[in-house]
């Protein structure tokens, strides 16, 4: 049998692949990575497991989701659906989230479109949405839950958008946001693989007749990567990255709305 150590040290692997535990976090996600599984807390073990035994932290909304009012009609829902880039809109003060819009931000930090399929029906559909923004693809690229190609990414977002059709959901399909270098995946080069995602992802939305919000063409510098100003380690933007974002994405929901079926 395994173990306790090494169950404990391959559940920390799994983890930290899953994308669980943000591998961007800095000296708290560092310190798992380096610590003796033997000397992490009893806390610190217990949430490694949780999160492994959940892979798409389906946990995370369930009471939110519970907790919010039926649809009123003659105001649409939008929900943004993402990963850190999304969860962090807003959170911590120094940007705002769409003030009284009532939009609802179902991101999970480090997710890759792997472990959001997984949760679309519950984070998205269950919401009863008129409008969903799917911004997803960049952690795929930095191989959160391990090497994923681009087809197997593409396969994803397919179902992903099968599903908002099947329940009468109008798409807002975003580009992947520039990066040029990811602090926690050094040297993979991630440049050129964002700029074929994009063009995939721009393809299926005109294939599709959805909205392809385009963050990328507003926000690259020339090593397809972002400023300092607009993403401080080069990949969650600050709130001037925040702050260019908002219009264009309230442009493409304005657009969105006008193809949402009547309920």
């Amino acid at each position: 049998m395994m173990g306790i150590g090494k169950y404990l040290g391959f559940l920390l692997g799994l983890l930290v692949a899953s994308g669980g535990v943000r591998a961007d976090q800095g000296a708290a996600v560092s310190r798992l990575l380096v610590t003796p599984v033997d000397q992490l807390s009893r806390d610190e073990v217990s949430y490694l497991q949780r999160t492994v035994a959940d892979f798409a932290q389906l946990q995370k909304y369930r009471a939110a989701n519970t907790a919010l009012p039926a649809p009123r009609g003659g105001h649409p829902r939008v929900v943004f659906f993402g990963d850190s880039i999304t969860e962090g809109w807003g959170a911590d003060g120094s940007s705002t989230f769409f003030p009284g819009k009532g939009y609802i931000n179902r991101g999970i930090s480090g997710q890759t479109t792997a472990q959001m399929l997984v949760r679309f029906s519950q984070d998205v559909l269950a919401l009863r949405p008129n409008v969903v923004v799917i911004l997803a693809g960049t952690n795929d690229i930095a191989g959160n839950t391990g090497p994923a190609t681009q087809a197997m990414i593409e396969d994803n977002l397919q179902a992903m958008l099968d599903l908002a059709k099947a329940h009468g959901i109008a798409v807002v399909l975003a580009s992947v946001l520039p990066v040029s270098e990811y602090p926690w995946m050094p040297g993979i080069a991630p440049a050129p693989k964002v700029r074929a995602l994009n063009a995939a992802l721009k393809r299926e939305a005109d294939a599709r007749g959805l909205v392809y919000l385009d963050y990328y063409a507003a926000m690259a510098n020339r090593a397809g990567g972002l400023d300092a100003q607009l993403a401080t380690d080069g990949v969650h933007p600050t709130a001037r990255g925040y702050a260019l974002m908002a219009p264009l994405a309230e442009a493409a929901i304005k657009r969105a709305q006008a193809n949402v079926p009547k309920r």
